[in-house]
C-alpha cells in the first residue's frame, strides 16, 4: 500500500488534504484515483489508514479511516554522532540504511579531522523521510544540525555513551557493552579517526571505547554496523 509522509497530520482529524508535493505524487506519478486506500504516517509513530476521495493533483483529499499510535515503536533509543563524509553521496547512504534498519538520531559532528565542516540538511532530510516511507516506517529519525566535537561532549544525552575509535588502547566490544532495551550513543569518527586529545575528551565525557571487529571500516560502514549490531540484539 502507497505511504505518505504527512507531519502535520493529527490523531483527531477526520479527514486530511496532501500538500501540493505529496497530490502530485499520488495522482500524476503514482495515478492513484478515487476511492483507493493509502497509509498516512506522520514520523512520531502515528499510522494512518485512509482512502482518497477527491484525486486532485494540487489538493488531494482523504477521509480517515483508522488512527494507530506508536506504530512499530523499538524498546530503545539510538543516537548517532557521526563526522560528515568528503563525499556526501556516503552519508546519504548510511541515513538511507539506517533509517531501514533502526536509528532514532543523528548528529553530524566536526572533528579535528574532519574532511567535511558543512552539512546541508533540506538533502539529508528528503533522503531520510524517503527511506522512512520505502521501509514502511512511522518515525521519522531525528536530524541535528552539524556541531562542532567538543560542544557535542558537554551537550546531554541519555543512555550508555560510547566512541569507536582504531588507535591502541583498551576497548569494548559493543554488541557485549548493551542489554536489549538499553539505549545509547555512538560515536563515529572521520576517516583519519578521532584525534588522541579527542578520545581523551570523550573518555573524560564518560563514553567508553569500542570495537566494531577487526576490519578497519569506513565512516559510514562503522556507523551502519552499530545500527544492525544494536537491531539484532534487541530482536
Amino acid at each position: 500500500m502507497h505511504l505518505f509522509y504527512t507531519p502535520d497530520i493529527q490523531p483527531q482529524h477526520k479527514a486530511f488534504i496532501l500538500n501540493e508535493e505529496e497530490s502530485k505524487h499520488a495522482v500524476r506519478v503514482l495515478r492513484l484515483s478515487v476511492g483507493q486506500q493509502v497509509q498516512l504516517v506522520d514520523g512520531k509513530g502515528g499510522r494512518y489508514a485512509a482512502v482518497i476521495t477527491d484525486a486532485h493533483p494540487k489538493r488531494t483529499v482523504l477521509q480517515i479511516r483508522s488512527v494507530s499510535m506508536d506504530d512499530g515503536k523499538r524498546p530503545y533509543y539510538l543516537h548517532i554522532a557521526i563526522a560528515p563524509t568528503k563525499s556526501i553521496d556516503r552519508l546519504e547512504w548510511f541515513l538511507e540504511k539506517a533509517t531501514e534498519i533502526g536509528v532514532d538520531e543523528i548528529t553530524p559532528i566536526v572533528s579535528e579531522h574532519s574532511e567535511r565542516t558543512i552539512v546541508k540538511l533540506d538533502r539529508l532530510h528528503k533522503v531520510i523521510s524517503a527511506a522512512m516511507k520505502q521501509s514502511q516506517r512511522a518515525y521519522l529519525p531525528r536530524l541535528n544540525p552539524a556541531i562542532r566535537f567538543a560542544n557535542f561532549l558537554a551537550g546531554s544525552t541519555s543512555g550508555k555513551r560510547f566512541i569507536a575509535h582504531c588507535a591502541d588502547g583498551e576497548k569494548q566490544h559493543l554488541s557485549h557493552s548493551m542489554q536489549p532495551g538499553e539505549s545509547a550513543v555512538v560515536l563515529i569518527g572521520p576517516e583519519g579517526d578521532f584525534s588522541p586529545m579527542e578520545i581523551q575528551l570523550a573518555m573524560d565525557a564518560g563514553y567508553t571505547a569500542v570495537t566494531l571487529g577487526d576490519s578497519r571500516l569506513r565512516t559510514e560502514t562503522a556507523a551502519l554496523m552499530v545500527c544492525a549490531e544494536i537491531a539484532i540484539l534487541n530482536k
